[in-house]
C-alpha cells in the first residue's frame, strides 16, 4: 500500500527541506564570509581603533581619544583638500553620468530608424563601444602621465595648440587651483565615462522595443522617448552609477598625485598619504576614517533621495 501522508508529515517534510536549503546555502557562504571577515572588516576595525591613538608606526600607540580629530578640526589644509574633495564628488558624477547617458543612446537608439525596428543605433556602435571603453584597461598612473604632459605648460598638446591659434596657453598645472581643478575633472570625466557608456547602453539595451514603438506610435521624439521612457527605466542603474562614480571621485588619489605637481591642488587621500609618509598613522588614520563616513554617508543621500518605486517591464 502507499504511504499515507498526514498533515504532521508533510509539515515535518517541508520542515527538514527548509533546513537543508539552508544547511547548503550556509555551507557555501561560510568561507567567502571568513575571508571577508578578516581581510575586509577586520582592517576597517583596526584603522578606527588606531584613530584614537598616537600610533606612529612602533610598536606602541597610546589612546588620545578625540585628539586626532581636534587636530583636523583646526587643521587648514585638511579643510582645504576636504573642499576639493567635495568638490570633486559633487561635479565629477554629474557630467561623467551626463555624457555616459547622452552617448549610450545614441548608441542604442539614436540612429536612423531601420525597417522593422522601432529604435536603432549609430552605425559602427559596436565599435564605438570598444572605443569608449579603452580607458578603462589602462593604469591610472599611464593616464595621469600622459595627461600630465599634455596639460604641461610649456610643451603640452593642449598649449600647443592654443599657441598654434595664437593664443598664449595658461599653467594648467603650475598653480592656479580652478585650472588645475578643471584639469583633474576632466581625466575623471574621460577615464571612467566609458565603462558608464557600457553599462548604461546594457540597461537600454534591455528594455522591450514595444515600449518604443508604443512611444513612437504616440507621436513621442528622441528626446522625450528619453527623459519620459529611457530614464525611468534605467533609473535604479543610474542611481547606483552616482553612488560608485561618486566614490571614485572622492578617491582621486594616484590622478592628483602623479599629475598635478606641489600644492597646485590637495584632495583629501594625497593630504592622508603625506601624513602618512610623515610617519602621523593615527592622524592619518583617523583622516581615512573621515573619507569612510563621508563615502558612507554619500551613498545613504543618493539611496534615500533617489528612493522611488520601482517600473517593472
Amino acid at each position: 500500500m502507499p504511504p499515507r501522508f498526514t498533515p504532521q508529515s508533510v509539515r515535518n517534510d517541508r520542515r527538514y527541506r527548509t533546513l537543508d536549503k539552508y544547511r547548503f546555502i550556509t555551507g557555501f557562504l561560510v568561507l567567502p564570509l571568513v575571508f571577508y571577515a578578516i581581510f575586509v572588516v577586520s582592517p576597517f576595525i583596526q584603522a578606527i581603533y588606531y584613530s584614537f591613538t598616537d600610533w606612529s608606526g612602533g610598536p606602541v600607540a597610546n589612546f588620545i581619544g578625540l585628539g586626532n580629530f581636534e587636530k583636523m578640526w583646526h587643521d587648514e589644509r585638511f579643510w582645504d583638500s576636504l573642499t576639493t574633495s567635495l568638490s570633486l564628488l559633487v561635479i565629477a558624477p554629474l557630467i561623467t553620468l551626463v555624457l555616459g547617458m547622452f552617448f549610450a543612446y545614441m548608441l542604442t537608439a539614436g540612429g536612423r530608424h531601420r525597417r522593422g525596428q522601432a529604435v536603432a543605433g549609430v552605425a559602427g556602435s559596436a565599435f564605438y563601444k570598444v572605443v569608449y571603453f579603452f580607458p578603462q584597461v589602462l593604469s591610472v598612473a599611464i593616464i595621469a602621465v600622459v595627461w600630465g604632459r599634455v596639460f604641461s605648460t610649456n610643451s603640452g598638446l593642449l598649449n600647443g595648440a592654443l599657441k598654434g591659434a595664437g593664443v598664449a596657453g595658461p599653467a594648467w598645472l603650475g598653480g592656479n587651483h580652478t585650472l588645475a581643478l578643471i584639469a583633474v575633472l576632466t581625466v575623471l570625466s574621460w577615464s571612467f565615462v566609458g565603462f558608464y557608456v557600457v553599462l548604461f547602453s546594457a540597461a537600454m539595451g534591455a528594455i522591450p522595443k514595444d515600449i518604443y514603438e508604443a512611444a513612437l506610435l504616440d507621436g513621442a521624439g528622441r528626446s522625450r522617448t528619453f527623459f519620459h521612457v529611457t530614464l525611468p527605466l534605467i533609473y535604479d542603474t543610474v542611481r547606483t552609477s552616482w553612488i560608485y562614480m561618486g566614490i571614485q571621485a572622492l578617491d582621486s588619489f594616484a590622478i592628483v598625485l602623479v599629475m598635478v605637481p606641489g600644492n597646485a591642488l590637495k584632495v583629501t587621500p594625497v593630504f592622508l598619504y603625506e601624513r602618512f609618509r610623515d610617519g602621523q598613522f593615527g592622524y592619518a588614520t583617523s583622516i581615512g576614517v573621515v573619507l569612510l563616513v563621508l563615502s558612507v554617508v554619500f551613498s545613504l543621500i543618493i539611496m534615500r533621495l533617489g528612493n522611488r518605486d520601482r517600473i517593472e517591464y
